[in-house]
């Protein structure tokens, strides 16, 4: 005898409990040949990368302390960080979690599964957390392997920071494991993003893609000059905004705002998701989600809760906007430019010279003087001073700036080179390229200009 299926008998007969149900879960994930096929590459690959890059002649200087690569083990993996924010973490997501409903769907077995565990909200609990049990494991992959393949390879040494302060081996550790943990939580939005496409779009193959695609439209706005309120309430900010852990003093306001903007986005998916996954019809075998339903119910309340952010953000910070002013950059590039011209001089037997004693100061315009000294470009162009205990003469210094929308820059020596042009310096890990030719910094879009 064949019994209709609905959701009312489904509540009336006894169900199972979260916690069996998400071990049925996580039993299926782990049992998919991709699912472990990743696991593995997440554990082993990062490693053998970044011991191979850090042993080339050529690192990677145009990524966030790739130019460090030879000098530190713990450059690595913040090097492995950036490239897992921008493509890794998205597609990880995306394979996990936006495929966890849909692959119920493709498969026909929703009726059997509603039979053994006879609650849908417990289906949902156990299949969100199960996703995000094994990407939580992906995620330490990356971060554990990539730290190991690095220590291995260069060694515990001490890492320069993105204004040019060095980190003791102890600091790097703990704010490298600090800014993994960051980037969990744009993580997790995607992840919740990968829930709703799952559930809203059903067995088409564009709620796998969801997270993805969400990812690379949040990316390419990153990179465009947008005021920093709409910069600040994307949560792909996050996968960004732990840059500002390697400064001193640490750029916190970012970070923090990057964090809980991408704990609302998570939040606010899995709640949608949840909502449209209880209101589904499981009797209707071919069920293949909504285009029109995926916009009206999922994309229309993310688009509303990016302009209340924005509003918010707008009226707490005061922030307007690129958030790139002239005395920020001023102040960045004179800080970077003390804190390594101190290095320089260690590294060369010079006397010893403080970062108070050179007072460091640095002028800069953009393009010319008929343009304003603001926003992102590449035609900054700085004028470094400075001055030494005993010596009346002025030292002064070329640099030309790269500076992107996000508030980091790339910092070119232009003479004289004997302070900044290429050459190189013997240092205890083997000889290493002048640390004032060329360095990265990064301008805090939050912090308040000073005259």
């Amino acid at each position: 005898m064949t019994a209709t299926l609905t959701h009312d008998n489904v509540a009336a007969a006894r169900r199972v409990s979260v916690p069996r149900a998400y071990r049925f879960e996580l039993v299926k994930l782990v049992s998919q040949w991709r699912i472990r096929l990743l696991v593995l590459a997440c554990w082993i690959a990062p490693a053998l990368f970044v011991a191979a890059v850090s042993q080339q002649s050529t690192l990677p200087s145009d990524t966030l302390f790739g130019r460090w690569m030879h000098a530190t083990g713990w450059a690595g993996t913040l090097v492995m960080l950036g490239f897992a924010g921008t493509w890794a973490l998205p597609l990880l997501t995306s394979v996990v979690a936006g495929d966890v409903f849909a692959s119920e769907d493709r498969l026909g077995t929703w009726r059997h599964l509603l039979v053994a565990v006879r609650s849908p909200r417990r289906i949902f609990a156990a299949k969100a957390l199960a996703s995000l049990t094994v990407i939580l494991l992906l995620v330490a992959g990356l971060a554990a392997s990539s730290t190991a393949g690095g220590i291995a390879a260069v060694g515990n040494q001490p890492l320069a920071g993105l204004d040019g302060h060095l980190l003791s081996p102890a600091d790097a550790a703990g704010k490298v494991l600090l800014a993994w943990i960051c980037v969990l939580a744009p993580t997790l939005a995607l992840a919740a993003i990968g829930l709703l496409g799952s559930v809203t779009l059903g067995r088409s193959p564009m709620g796998l893609l969801l997270p993805a695609l969400v990812a690379l439209a949040m990316q390419l706005a990153q990179m465009m000059p947008l005021p920093v309120a709409v910069r600040l309430a994307l949560p792909s900010y996050a996968f960004i905004a732990w840059n500002g852990l390697f400064t001193s003093p640490v750029q916190l306001g970012p970070l923090l705002i990057g964090i809980v903007v991408s704990l609302l986005w998570a939040v606010t998916a899995t709640v949608l998701a949840h909502a449209l996954f209880l209101r589904r019809d499981f009797t209707n075998p071919t069920y293949d989600g909504s285009a029109r339903r995926a916009v009206t119910t999922a994309g229309l309340p993310l688009a509303a809760l990016v302009a209340v952010t924005v509003a918010v953000l707008a009226s707490a910070t005061g922030a307007s906007g690129s958030g790139i002013e002239q005395d920020k950059v001023q102040r960045s590039v004179a800080t970077a430019f003390a804190h390594l011209y101190r290095l320089q001089t260690e590294q060369l037997n010079r006397p010893a010279v403080t970062e108070a004693q050179l007072k460091a100061t640095a002028t800069c315009d953009k393009g010319s003087v008929k343009v304003a000294a603001e926003g992102p470009g590449n035609d900054w162009r700085c004028v470094v001073s400075w001055h030494l205990p005993g010596i009346e003469v002025t030292g002064t210094a070329i640099y030309q700036l790269d500076l992107t929308p996000d508030g980091r820059f790339m910092a070119d020596g232009d003479g004289p080179k004997e302070v900044n042009g290429y050459f190189l310096v013997r240092t205890p890990t083997g000889d290493a390229p002048n640390p004032l030719w060329q360095f990265d910094g990064n301008v805090d879009l939050l912090a308040t200009p000073k005259g």
